[in-house]
């Protein structure tokens, strides 16, 4: 009954009948004004509710495609999907290219109960699969009543996106529109449309302008693999490596544009020290194209230049003019550093992000580059947080390699001030300063008001009138870090993030969607820590191979919290029930025995603390 996003097999099964059923009712139910009933899931019930903010009618009446301005995609296109059309099910089904604002560009095949549209845009016609893999960049599927259309409520769709050259920006999607089948296995078009979609690619890259390939060539070798942040510029393209897109903003990547168009200006030649001298550093970049080409053409880089960023930007970046026939045809523009360390020069961002640094919710981009912008200068800073949420891994991603002191450890005496009076310094658990410690740090901070402290708070007990006044100091440059159940969006981010490395032989942990809605579920009382222990855990002790499954999970994160406030005695009940499955390796049956209730009695009080 859930909406499948995927990039790769295994694909979903079409919803069973009794889903459609219940999802029909629903759907009836939100459109008749009525509250919804328990059990749709949030995705599709936010995707109707966008639908009804839209103005879309629900009986809107089919209207032929309209044929929109020729474009390359659609000439690239069309001869590739001529020849896969005759693969459609009996006239039955429709092969559908949408452009990158899902306008109709091409169809064959069948129309099944209403479909195609002139425009697929969830402003139109609300929710469908080609909206969805626009926005997600990974195949989709939405099944009957899922839509919000009553003309589709007897229709099935699967739809993958289409990339530029390089994967670049996605372009447009293909689709697959098809009479719903809820007894099918397989989905019957996936295969076939993710092969579409890859056909289209190719073409598109086997008919790229000269000055495209190499574009595409150096954006390629700059980008080595998909963990270097690259973003290329040339002419009205734009090529963005995955890690770029992880990292970068719509509006980041106009201030990118912006202050590479600046930097490639200090080149008399019109876009590059032509003798690799003319770089802000006078560095010598390295040949992002890597060869000669054919007929004289030469994508030569002759000098990098750095590029100027809007203050408080999160990273920085190089720029290296790209050359076609002795004349700049674009820039690859290499992303540096996520961070600066107080004092200390830049920190490498090359690889996968770190936990310290991992998530691109907006209450965590917003901490982490405040957090940066304050210790950018030799000032202290604290960092306040509950247990667990990356205090001192941010502290130390900011300053670097210097001395980590602890706290809990003791008293701390001369050693915090000598440490803080020779450098940068991150002081942990500043709850826990001995009160000596406290009045030593107070006196420190008065007499060198700028002194490169980063010390971390985790808030609990009240404090007394001495730690008070301590925290009333550096609250004026201090950070607020969110819990972790305040980001679950980033929970898919941070999971390679706190994951040990495979074992020789054995790949990485991969999730199940059921898995990573449990995941992000849970309220994390122990934040990214308690994550880190449980991927860990599992990492270690599984002996199942394949995504890890919901029924792997730990039992609290398997259930998740209950969906009403609990009193203390049903707490405990829940708490015991919990327990006992654990042991008993979730068997209901095993478990009611031991409890000494009924099967039927469990699985009551169970629906009871999920309702």
């Amino acid at each position: 009954m859930t909406t499948a996003e995927h990039s790769s097999p295994p694909v979903r099964h079409p919803p069973a009948h009794c889903a459609l059923a219940l999802l029909r009712q629903a759907r009836e139910r939100f459109l008749a004004g009525r509250p919804l009933p328990d059990g749709v899931p949030e995705e599709i019930a936010s995707a109707w509710r966008r639908a009804r903010f839209f103005g879309v009618r629900p009986d809107a009446a089919r209207t032929a495609p309209l044929r929109p301005p020729e474009s390359a995609l659609a000439r690239t296109a069309r001869p590739v999907l001529e020849r896969l059309a005759p693969a459609l099910d009996g006239g039955r089904s429709a092969l559908v290219l949408t452009d990158e604002r899902l306008r109709v560009l091409w169809t064959a095949g069948g129309a099944p109960h209403g479909a195609p549209r002139p425009d697929l845009s969830e402003q139109r016609v609300g929710h469908n699969s080609a909206a969805l893999a626009l926005r997600t960049g990974r195949r989709a599927e939405v099944h009957g009543p899922e839509h919000f259309l009553d003309a589709w409520q007897d229709v099935s769709a699967v739809s993958a996106p289409v990339r530029a050259p390089g994967a670049g920006r996605v372009l447009g999607t293909v689709t697959v529109a098809f009479p719903l089948c809820a007894g099918c296995g397989a989905h019957p078009a996936a295969a076939l449309v993710e092969a579409a979609a890859a056909a289209v690619e190719t073409e598109l890259a086997a008919r790229s302008r000269p000055v495209e390939r190499v574009l595409l060539d150096a954006h390629l070798a700059a980008a080595a693999g998909r963990e270097r942040a690259v973003v290329t510029f040339g002419g009205h393209s734009r090529l963005v490596s995955e890690a770029a897109g992880r990292l970068l903003s719509a509006e980041e990547l106009r201030d990118l544009e912006r202050g590479v168009a600046a930097a490639l200006r200090q080149d008399p030649d019109g876009g590059g020290g032509a003798d690799g001298g003319g770089g802000a550093d006078g560095a010598r970049g390295p040949d992002p194209a890597g060869a000669d080409r054919p007929g004289g053409s030469r994508a030569a880089s002759r000098g990098s230049y750095e590029v100027r960023l809007p203050p408080g930007a999160g990273w920085s970046a190089k720029a290296t003019p790209v050359r076609h026939r002795d004349r700049v045809v674009g820039a690859v523009a290499v992303l540096g550093p996520v961070l600066r360390a107080p004092g200390r020069g830049p920190v490498p961002a090359d690889g996968p992000a770190r936990v310290a640094l991992a998530g691109r919710s907006v209450p965590w981009r917003h901490a982490v580059e405040r957090a940066a912008e304050l210790a950018a200068s030799r000032a202290p800073l604290l960092i306040v947080g509950e247990r667990g949420t990356g205090k001192t891994a941010l502290a130390c991603e900011l300053l670097g390699d210097g001395p980590v002191v602890d706290a809990a450890e003791g008293e701390l005496g001369d050693a915090l001030g000598r440490a803080a009076g020779h450098g940068p310094l991150v002081l942990r658990h500043v709850e826990r300063l001995a009160q000596p410690d406290v009045a030593t740090l107070i006196s420190l901070l008065e007499a060198r008001p700028d002194a490169p402290l980063l010390a971390t708070y985790t808030p609990g007990t009240s404090p007394g009138p001495c730690l008070q006044r301590l925290l009333d100091t550096l609250a004026a440059r201090s950070v607020v870090l969110p819990a972790l159940r305040e980001r679950p969006e980033d929970i898919e981010e941070l999971l390679p993030a706190v994951a040990p490395g495979p074992a020789p032989g054995r790949p990485p942990l991969t999730w199940t969607l059921d898995a990573l809605r449990a995941l992000r579920r849970y309220r994390w009382p122990g934040n990214v820590t308690e994550l880190a222990h449980v991927v860990r855990s599992l990492a270690e002790h599984r002996r199942a191979t394949g995504p890890v499954r919901r029924a792997e999970l730990p039992d609290a994160v398997r259930e998740g919290p209950a969906a009403r406030p609990l009193n203390p005695m049903e707490e405990a009940e829940r708490t015991t029930i919990l327990e006992a499955l654990r042991r008993h390796g979730g068997n209901k049956a095993r478990t009611a025995a031991a409890l000494g209730i009924g099967r039927a009695t469990l699985y009551r009080k169970l629906r009871r603390y999920r309702s």
